[in-house]
């Protein structure tokens, strides 16, 4: 099945691009996460990470 699916690929014009931006987007995406992770303030990755036990917020159905 590979084989049929390579075959067709092979015959479009400019198709090696495409597998070049998609591993551009994803390593930029990542970079730019692993950044925005370090320079987190401590203040607010703590508020974010109580939410889930917070019960100030919640409403009694």
């Amino acid at each position: 099945m590979f084989k049929f699916i390579k075959g067709h690929l092979e015959s479009i014009t400019g198709i090696e691009i495409y597998p070049m931006i998609s591993l551009l987007i994803f390593f930029i995406f990542f970079v730019v996460l692993f950044y925005w992770v370090i320079t987190a303030k401590k203040d607010y990755i703590t508020t974010v990470s109580n939410l889930p036990l917070d019960n100030q917020n919640d409403t009694d159905i």
